[in-house]
């Protein structure tokens, strides 16, 4: 049979029987198969019971209870993540960078001499912003070195920091700030030095986002702007000044490393102000050193030679006492009225101002004043209580205030008597009547050109003619009559009658025009078209008056005065108008010849106390009305100062009359006056050679001329023996005239009563017999005679 195998053939494995599979005899084995198929089974089932018995823990018992599994300790850690991830992020998100506070974005205006040495700081915070690229890289390193290594290459909050500066304390190698510097700036610009908890969270969060938006040298920029150094000193660059009194450009490493050095401490490691922490202080500053060799920033042999550089003293403030502040007054007038600067945006601060100011000069005109006037004054005498002196140095060349003095002190008399404008200029404006004539080619009455030669009546009180106005007829100083005069001599003695004849003359609009041109702002109080105008009855300030002056020294050119030469904020230099266009206002000759004849004053007139300059020198006195001041303008080839003594109540601010003032029974300008001008002058111009006049008049000296008939009274006219009362109508018939006339006011100017002084008002110092001595020519008391000349017209 196909396939059939023979019993018990040897291709069946078996029992030896040789049965086939599935046979009766078979089954025992199938059985056996079957039994040990169920037994594998059931031990398949313990088996895996076996197993699961294997995996089953333990329960925990006893303090093991208390530990948390691995799978509360990884849900709380992936919670802790997730909860402080959040916080960030919402806490980035809320926190907006804030504006600055006003504290550290305020500065000071910082004034300096004309050759850079401080002069004041006006404002409470004595901070100067300037930019990163100002500071030295030593410096900028010797700061980073002491709070912040590695300020450039880590993020704004850095942990390791905070060890490290521990580590550095524990250790003894010196203590160091566990913020960075992004933080420090954060709290010193946006927040405040509070320790609370919101600060520092707000600092935190500010810090990040300021670091993401803002660049490092931003920010290291703000750092040092806003630091504080101790001395009063916010900033490096006031610091630099506060403790080495030199700009930050100019730091040697070494001061560099001492300045960063008082950011751990400022007050503490002041060496001056706390000698007993200078062994701290020298410590922190090798601390410092060391820092930038071991950072490769400082070369180890340079270092080994820096010795301690032990700072300044310590200064006050530079407030507004003494002279400050009225020089920075006036630096801010300057600056506001010529729109330079706004008032509003200047009283910000942060402004670097070099004045035109020598500072050598300055204190020269200190020490004149002081030696000539103020050393005379007692307290004995009530009349000294009211002396007060101001003054101003012009450089005529140039244009450029080199002294002002305001005052005997900023703080004790606040008004400063340099550039007020509410004293008459007496006689010290004559000139500029005499300068118009000749550069209007003006006559006489009788048609004879008005020079130095040209002769005068200088009766006492003679009316003027040709001025359709009302009556006018001024007295002279001491009621002296000097009959035919020239105009040098009527100068020479101040002789009011010959100059209010002379302003009808040449015309009063005319002469308010020339006063213009010279350098009086056209607004000046009181600068009328009346023939008073000639006595000086204008209020022109000191420095003002200067500036008219120097046009005269300067030959005839007109440029503005300046009192600033260089502005910057930030470190950026801010443009200056400059002096302007300087022109020829007046011709040379008028300039020239005015010059001339102010000459003569000096050397035999009313101003022979300038002699003690030592120098030709040029000039004119003057007095107000009942000697309220008295006034001296003269000059060199090289320097035009003006000098004024006022009297005023201090306590009320009436101006008083200064009968008696230092003992004498006038104050008058070739008194005090020029001898301050002569000792000022002398000290200014010291080791400078002397230089003579160069004037070129033209042949406008003319010649002696005899006076014509127009000049003198009219016939049969008698001067008042006694001053008639001042009137407020004019005449109804105006006074003849033969020769040219101006046009009168559209209303007649009023002229105020006056008390004659209880002090004979006798001649001073400086003047000459019969003379104005230092003064204008007339009687304290006004303008006697005459109604509708002009109002307060001053004694001479």
């Amino acid at each position: 049979m196909l396939g059939a195998v023979p019993a018990g053939g040897p291709g069946l494995p078996g029992d030896g029987t040789g049965a086939r599979p599935g046979d009766g005899a078979g089954t025992p084995g199938t059985a056996a198969a079957t039994a040990s198929a169920g037994a594998t089974g059931e031990n398949g089932k313990n088996g895996k019971k076996g197993k699961k018995a294997k995996k089953k823990r333990p329960k925990r018992t006893g303090w093991r209870r208390l530990l948390p599994t691995w799978r509360m300790v990884l849900g709380a850690f992936l919670f802790l993540v997730l909860l402080i991830g959040g916080t960030l992020v919402a806490g980035y998100m809320l926190v907006d960078i804030p504006k600055a506070n006003p504290t550290a974005i305020a500065q000071t205006n910082v004034y300096l001499y004309s050759d850079g040495t401080p002069l004041a700081r006006d404002g409470e915070v004595n901070r100067e912003k300037i930019r990163l690229s100002q500071v030295p890289l030593t410096a900028q390193r010797a700061v980073l070195a002491a709070e912040d290594r590695d300020f450039y290459s880590e993020s704004a909050i850095n942990p390791l920091a905070m060890i490290r500066a521990g580590w550095n304390t524990v250790t003894g190698k010196g203590k160091q700030s566990g913020s960075t510097i992004t933080q420090q700036y954060v709290k010193n610009y946006y927040l405040n030095q509070e320790q609370t908890v919101s600060r520092k969270v707000k600092e935190f969060f500010i810090a990040i986002k300021l670091d993401s938006e803002v660049s490092k040298d931003d920010i290291l920029e703000g750092y040092l702007n806003t630091s504080y150094f101790g001395r009063n000193s916010y900033g490096i660059q006031a610091a630099a000044q506060a403790y080495y009194a030199k700009d930050v450009e100019k730091l040697k490493t070494a001061e560099a490393a001492y300045l960063a050095t008082l950011l751990n401490a400022p007050s503490a490691y002041d060496v001056v102000a706390h000698p007993e922490n200078k062994r701290a202080a020298v410590a922190r500053w090798n601390y410092v050193l060391d820092g930038m060799v071991k950072e490769g920033w400082l070369d180890s042999a340079e270092r080994e030679k820096m010795t301690f550089p032990a700072p300044g003293p310590v200064k006050p403030q530079s407030g507004m006492s003494g002279q400050r502040g009225y020089l920075v007054e006036a630096v801010e007038d300057y600056l506001t009225h010529n729109d330079i600067i706004d008032e509003q945006t200047l009283a910000r601060g942060g402004y670097r101002i070099t004045t035109t100011i020598d500072r050598k000069k300055q204190d020269a005109f200190v020490d004149a004043v002081q030696d000539k006037l103020l050393s005379k004054l007692s307290d004995e005498r009530e009349v000294d209580k009211y002396v007060r002196a101001g003054g101003a140095s012009v450089d005529p060349k140039t244009g450029q205030v080199v002294a002002l003095y305001g005052g005997v002190d900023y703080t004790k008399q606040f008004v400063n008597n340099a550039t007020r404008r509410d004293y008459q200029n007496g006689s010290t404006f004559k000139p500029f009547v005499f300068t118009s004539a000749v550069e209007n080619g003006s006559t006489t009455q009788s048609g004879q050109p008005i020079t130095p030669n040209t002769v005068y009546d200088g009766t006492n009180k003679r009316p003027v003619v040709g001025w359709d106005g009302g009556s006018y007829a001024p007295e002279n100083e001491d009621h002296v009559s000097y009959g035919p005069i020239t105009v040098t001599e009527a100068t020479d003695k101040s002789v009011n009658s010959v100059y209010a004849q002379m302003a009808v003359d040449v015309g009063p609009e005319k002469v308010k025009d020339t006063a213009v041109k010279l350098g009086l702002p056209e607004k000046t109080p009181d600068l009328n078209p009346y023939p008073s105008v000639a006595l000086g009855t204008s209020t022109a300030s000191v420095l003002e008056m200067t500036e008219a002056y120097a046009t005269l020294a300067n030959h005839g050119r007109h440029g503005n005065y300046t009192l600033v030469t260089k502005i910057t904020k930030d470190g950026e230099e801010i443009d200056l108008p400059g002096r302007g266009e300087v022109k020829q206002v007046v011709s040379r000759a008028a300039a020239d010849t005015t010059t001339a004849v102010l000459r003569s004053v000096v050397q035999g007139g009313t101003a022979t106390a300038a002699q003690a300059a030592g120098r030709p020198a040029a000039g004119k006195t003057g007095t107000a009305e009942e000697d309220k001041a008295a006034w001296f303008a003269g000059y060199t080839p090289d320097l035009v100062t003006v000098v004024a003594v006022m009297g005023q109540n201090s306590e009320t601010g009436e101006q008083k009359p200064l009968y008696g003032a230092t003992g004498l029974p006038r104050i008058n300008g070739g008194g005090a006056p020029a001898e301050i001008w002569a000792a000022y002058t002398a000290d200014a111009l010291k080791g400078k050679p002397v230089a003579e006049f160069d004037l070129k008049t033209d042949g406008a000296t003319g010649t002696p001329q005899a006076p014509s008939t127009e000049t003198q009274p009219p016939a049969g006219t008698t001067p008042p023996a006694t001053e008639a009362p001042p009137t407020t109508t004019p005449p109804t018939t105006p006074p003849t005239a033969t020769g040219p006339t101006t046009q009168p006011p559209t209303v007649p100017p009023t002229q105020p009563t006056f008390e004659p002084p209880t002090t004979d008002p006798t001649g001073g110092p400086g003047g000459e017999p019969g003379g104005d001595p230092g003064g204008t020519g007339g009687d304290p008391g006004g303008d006697p005679g005459g109604t509708s000349a002009g109002p307060g017209a001053p004694t001479g």
